[in-house]
């Protein structure tokens, strides 16, 4: 039996946190550490680089005051000198005149951030660093209550990253997956797709999942028959019907909670409908349900963490970490509302909102301005919808997307 690990991480624990946070950006430096093996979550398949930076950003996350952060208690002041330093990449002298502290001040307020960063990793840690490597695993427990609670912190960690995808294709590589599974049930699908392409944002690795799940359920399912698939487009509408008849006396449940999940994750509606002699139909609404946001910002970091502040939230989240891309996804889009870094290189954040706002399709959408150049009076003047200062915090952003009528809080 091994006892859980101590509330204080060791020393070369916390040395190991803060170069991390040092190279939040570098992959392969991350890579490396010691540290990305420790916090590496084993049903993850993602890199354990991309794993230890979602971790380390949590974490920062986690030390954020409840009330709008300002620089004025000594936990904002931690939190906001964490947010700027690492997540923003600005310097710490920079970070130090912007919080109006000294470098001492800023030092010393710093390093009390890195070690309260390492608590954190250092009490989440998936197997106490400290156990033996002959430790017995702990008992399993199977109840349906677990099994869901599971499921949810999955859910927690399934970083869905909606990009504007042609639907078709994705159908067709479900179907090559499960074809030995038709071909063994005596199954053929018969298509019904337009002939141009069938744009929704999305995140094409679990909606493909989500298809093939689909797929072979369907096919344990059904009679020895055809599928057949229709996919239809129109009013802003995108539809996905999947029409089967089933085995006679089988009442098969096609969608369990997990599946429903994974679904629920991209916005999308399903619904079961009663056919002519006997057929069933799942029918798809891909249009998504809630707000889209577009986040358009340089700093992968800031964007992976609005991504994680807005996610849940009754709305999508797409983003771009240039200008060119921000601008394209916007004029392509038409989101309800968009989150805009203003120093990126190549297109500012002040030429996309004169040409966002200089165009009838996208004149009217709200736009929050983000900088760490507090300069509300020339974001007004150029067409802004509201101004917030960098660091961001989860709050306040939900709250300006509140006033915006873009999201309920």
């Amino acid at each position: 039996m091994h006892e859980s690990p101590p509330t204080t991480p060791p020393d070369d624990f916390i040395e190991q946190v803060k170069q991390a946070l040092d190279h939040l950006y570098d992959f392969a430096y991350l890579q490396r550490l010691p540290l990305a093996q420790q916090v590496a979550r084993p049903q993850s398949n993602q890199p354990l680089s991309h794993q230890l930076r979602r971790e380390l950003i949590t974490a920062v996350e986690t030390l954020s005051p409840d009330a709008r952060p300002t620089q004025e208690t000594p936990d904002a002041r931690i939190y906001n000198l964490l947010h700027l330093r690492y997540i923003e990449g600005i310097t710490m002298q920079e970070a130090a005149n912007r919080l109006g502290l000294s470098t001492r001040q800023a030092h010393r307020s710093l390093r009390r951030g890195e070690e309260s960063v390492a608590a954190i990793l250092w009490n989440r840690l998936p197997t106490p660093a400290s156990a033996p490597a002959s430790a017995p695993p702990a008992p399993v427990h199977t109840s349906s209550a677990q099994e869901l609670s599971s499921v949810q912190a999955e859910m927690a960690h399934l970083g869905t990253h909606l990009q504007p995808t042609d639907i078709r294709p994705l159908l067709q590589e479900a179907h090559t997956a499960v074809q030995p599974l038709a071909e063994s049930a005596g199954m053929t699908f018969a298509w019904d797709l337009p002939e141009t392409p069938v744009i929704v944002p999305v995140d094409t690795a679990v909606a493909r999942q989500i298809f093939v799940s689909v797929f072979s359920r369907i096919l344990k399912a059904a009679r020895k028959n055809n599928l057949h698939v229709r996919l239809a487009q129109r009013e802003g509408q995108t539809t996905l019907t999947i029409g089967y008849t089933p085995q006679a006396g089988a009442t098969p449940e096609i969608l369990d909670d997990v599946l429903s999940q994974i679904i629920g994750r991209l916005g999308w509606v399903v619904r079961q409908e009663e056919g002519v002699d006997g057929r069933r139909a799942l029918v798809f609404n891909l249009s998504n349900s809630g707000a889209l946001i577009l986040v358009v910002d340089d700093n992968e970091g800031l964007v992976e963490l609005l991504d994680r502040y807005l996610t849940g939230h009754a709305c999508r989240v797409v983003t771009a970490t240039s200008g060119a891309a921000g601008l394209q996804l916007a004029q392509e889009l038409i989101p309800d509302a968009l989150i805009l870094d203003v120093m990126m290189p190549g297109k500012s954040g002040w030429e996309i909102l004169q040409t966002l706002r200089s165009q009838p399709a996208t004149a009217t959408i709200p736009i929050i301005v983000c900088s760490v150049f507090n300069d509300p009076d020339l974001a007004y003047a150029l067409g802004a919808s509201r101004f917030l200062p960098k660091p961001i915090s989860r709050d306040r952003i939900l709250e300006t997307l509140h006033e915006l009528g873009v999201v309920q809080t």
